[in-house]
């Protein structure tokens, strides 16, 4: 079943055609251009985004190349679950590497998945016209740029995802990742490509037991992804020891790695909050799993998000998140139903105080545990690798035209 009023471009290929000649992928050379691969340090939901489709690509005969940065210790090249990963470049010349990679090598691919994470890679500029470009955008990041980097680079960074990617990117099909996104690119960005919603997916039912939920007086709060500062876990921190009068069995468990992990770990340190704050890195997806099916209640202070592939993950245990009513959280928490969102005048610490006295009801936590697993089960990568995958193919040398 597909999210009401979400474009998934068309639907999935035929059961009997994947993974076999018959499917119209089978032999399509596909490049995937992003600036880093699921396990580099920072990576986050767009990285799980990408493994996912050209996962979804190599089953149906297609032969991927991931074309990303290179992290210290990490080989040049790498291949795993069927997909060919080529690394180049730090985080910054890698938008140069890349483009000169594929130029050189530009008849070697019938379509390329060119991901634009604020800067894109040129693919229209390099590649024949008549190879298929689809651009992925999970969001604008106009606000990032102004947020972490000196106003006149900042400038040049709006400059080149706004006015020139736009004139570059107008003839490729645009794929993003949510309503709001979608609105944000074409009214912020002025975007003029067609521009087409595919969600991100949920994990698959795992087997094992799930951990028992804390007892209603004890409750767990958990976050999980990047520790990054647009995410504002600090945030979260503050808000739940404002909560610890009212809930002294309250317990905080922070699931992630990057640049604010030390930060994070001082604040928790110098306020003494070691008992109440538990921060445990990156972990395996058992052990993530583990925690997150154990807690009470997810939450996320960031500012902006393409879509909240976390928020769907936690549903997909039963678990509700709470999230500012923002791009992206808007359209992956059901306000009421598998969540709160924290809207303009509200307080993040008193959002999750209400959210936990319902969720203290277990006719009430029931409800919506249920309701958070039914949303989840709407949303799956095989439906977003298709939808990517019929675009690929959908109109070949449609750059060919004027």
């Amino acid at each position: 079943m597909v999210a009401q009023g979400v474009n998934v471009g068309g639907g999935n290929l035929p059961q009997e055609q994947r993974g076999t000649g018959t499917s119209p992928l089978h032999g399509v050379r596909v490049a995937v251009l992003n600036f880093r691969e699921p396990q580099q340090f920072a990576a986050g939901g767009a990285e799980e985004y990408i493994w996912q489709v050209s996962r979804y690509l190599i089953r149906q005969g297609a032969r991927v190349d991931l074309l990303t940065a290179r992290e210290p210790g990490q080989a040049a090249r790498e291949r795993r679950d069927g997909v060919s990963i080529r690394r180049m470049g730090t985080k910054f010349t890698v938008y140069l590497l890349v483009p000169l990679w594929l130029l050189l090598r530009r008849r070697r691919f019938d379509a390329v998945v060119d991901c634009m994470n604020g800067i894109p890679f040129f693919a229209p500029a390099v590649v024949p016209r008549r190879t298929p470009v689809v651009c992925l955008v999970h969001h604008v990041h106009d606000r990032q740029f102004h947020a972490f980097l000196p106003k006149w680079l900042a400038r040049i960074g709006c400059f080149i995802e706004g006015p020139v990617a736009r004139r570059l990117y107008r003839r490729s099909v645009t794929v993003t990742v949510s309503e709001s996104s979608r609105a944000s690119i074409r009214e912020r960005l002025r975007w003029l490509a067609p521009i087409v919603v595919v969600p991100n997916g949920s994990p698959e039912p795992r087997p094992g037991p799930v951990p028992a939920q804390p007892s209603a007086g004890d409750p767990a709060v958990v976050y999980v992804g990047r520790l990054v500062g647009h995410k504002r876990v600090d945030r979260l921190v503050h808000a739940v020891r404002g909560l610890r009068p009212a809930w002294p069995g309250l317990r905080l468990h922070i699931v992630g790695r990057g640049p604010e992990y030390r930060p994070l770990r001082d604040l928790v340190q110098a306020g003494g909050l070691r008992d109440l704050v538990h921060i445990h890195g990156f972990l395996g997806e058992d052990d993530k799993r583990s925690i997150v099916a154990g807690a009470t209640l997810n939450v996320t202070a960031s500012e902006f998000e393409g879509w909240g592939l976390t928020v769907i993950e936690a549903a997909a245990l039963g678990i509700p998140s709470v999230a500012y009513d923002v791009e992206g959280l808007r359209d992956s928490i059901r306000h009421g139903e598998t969540g709160w969102l924290v809207r303009e005048g509200e307080e993040l610490a008193d959002v999750v105080d209400r959210a936990l006295k319902e969720l203290a009801d277990p006719l009430r936590r029931a409800e919506v545990g249920q309701a958070c697993r039914s949303w989840a089960s709407r949303f799956t990568w095989e439906r977003t690798g298709a939808a990517v995958g019929e675009l690929l193919v959908a109109e070949p040398g449609r750059r060919g035209g004027p």
